[in-house]
This record gives structure tokens, sequence and C-alpha cells, in this order.
């Protein structure tokens, strides 16, 4: 019953973090930008954009230039999630790829610096006026489920062991739809519900900042209004109602 109640619930998450996450970027997509809003100074070019969005990406650029405290801690704690996220492939891949294998011993650490950057944002939440005035409690909760996820798996790897044979079939099998007993232990229990709950609740929250970084024309415009008229796609299709419209025979009064 404990297998087929966390299977379901991971495929479940599974479905609603891939749709979801679809849905809304799409939605980004189809969303018109009716004017050329790059914040400057921008890149003129296609490849200056590119190269802009990965410093942005990897490097948090414009977080660092606005405030350096809170960039050290968002930048641990991707960094470390990162980390986290690449050391548990093991379970997914039979046989364990030699990279993987190679990066093992920096699972612990990665976990508790994970944690200290979330703790760390977490007090900037409390303790920066501004920061505490526009922050809803959907903030503050994200980021104690995070925590709890971090300090969870940091659990299982120095207090509370688990079966990590056991968990891998586990894994494995619902990958391949071949449901396999799944360790009854209860740090287990725990981190795996928090992961599902995040995978529920990620197409609907602030985390989706994540891949929508790709699609704000702050970020992925050229500054070039001087050089090329810009016009959205909305426009287009307004003009092209008009001159519909306007070769349509007018009825005779």
């Amino acid at each position: 019953m404990l297998t087929a109640i966390f299977a379901i619930g991971l495929y479940l998450a599974v479905l609603v973090l891939v749709v979801g996450t679809a849905f809304r970027l799409v939605h980004y997509v189809r969303i018109p930008v009716p004017l050329v809003i790059p914040t400057t100074p921008a890149p003129i070019t296609r490849t200056g954009v590119v190269a802009r969005l990965l410093r942005e990406v990897v490097f948090f650029e414009s977080l660092f230039k606005g405030s350096k405290w809170t960039w050290l801690f968002g930048w641990i704690f991707h960094f470390a999630m990162l980390m986290v996220l690449l050391e548990h492939l093991r379970y997914v891949s039979e046989p364990v790829w030699l990279w993987i294998v190679a990066i093992q011993w920096i699972g612990l650490y990665a976990g508790i610096a994970m944690c200290l950057g979330l703790v760390g944002l977490a007090v900037r939440r409390v303790l920066v006026d501004r920061i505490r005035y526009i922050s809803a409690p959907s903030d503050h909760l994200m980021l104690l489920l995070l925590v709890g996820i971090g300090a969870s798996g940091v659990g299982m790897k120095v207090f509370w062991h688990t079966d990590i044979v056991a968990l891998k079939a586990f894994v494995i099998g619902l990958i391949r739809f071949d449901w396999q007993p799944l360790p009854g232990d209860p740090a287990l229990l725990v981190h795996l519900s928090l992961v599902i709950v995040l995978m529920l609740i990620f197409p609907f929250s602030k985390l989706l900042h994540a891949p929508a970084v790709f699609f704000s024309p702050t970020r992925n415009m050229v500054d070039t209004p001087r050089e090329h008229r810009h016009v959205s796609g909305w426009e287009e299709t307004r003009t092209s109602h008009r001159k519909v419209a306007s070769h349509e025979p007018k009825p005779r009064g």
C-alpha cells in the first residue's frame, strides 16, 4: 500500500510538473511585447543577448549588481541544488555514469550548503524591511519547503540512513512501470512527500522564475529601437484586420 501511494503520487506530481510548466511557458510565448524594453545597458546583437542570458543564469549578474548578500545566498543555494540534483541522477541511471560516480563525494556538502543558502534567504526576508514588506506568506512557505527537503536529505546521509539499493530499485521500477517495494524509513517518506508537494506547486508559484527568465523581455530583447521598428504580434493581427476591413464593400445608404 505504501509503495502504491507514493508511486501514484510521484506519477501525478511529474504529470502536473511537466504539463503545468509547459502550459505556463506557452502562455509566456504568446504574451505580446508592444515595446522594446530591455534593461539598459543592453546588447544590440542576438549574440550579445545570448551572452547576457548566460551571465544571468550562471552568475546571477543583475542580482549581484542589486544586492551582494542576496546574490551570495542565492548563488550558493542554486549552485548547491544543481550539484544535489546531478548527484541524484545515480537513482535513475543503470549503470551509473562515471562522472556521476565522481561527484558523489560532494553530495553531503552540497546539501549542507543548499540549506545554509536557504536559511540566509529566509533571514533576509525577515530582517530587511523592504523585503519583508513585499514578502507574502507563500514566499516563506516556499523557503520552508525547500529547507525541509534539503534538511531531510542531509539527515538521511548523516543520521537516518536508508536502503539505497532498494530505493534505486523503486525509482527504476517507476520508470519501467514495474513497481518495486519502497523502503518505509520515516525520513525517506518525509523527503519524498515534500518533493511531491514541491513538484505539484512548482508550475503555479514564483519558483517558475527558473525557466521564465528566458522569456523576460527585459533580458531577451536586443536594444535596437532606432535601427528597427518593433511590431508586436497583436499589432500585426490588428493591422491585418484593418486591411481586410478596408477592402470590404460598404453597404449603401
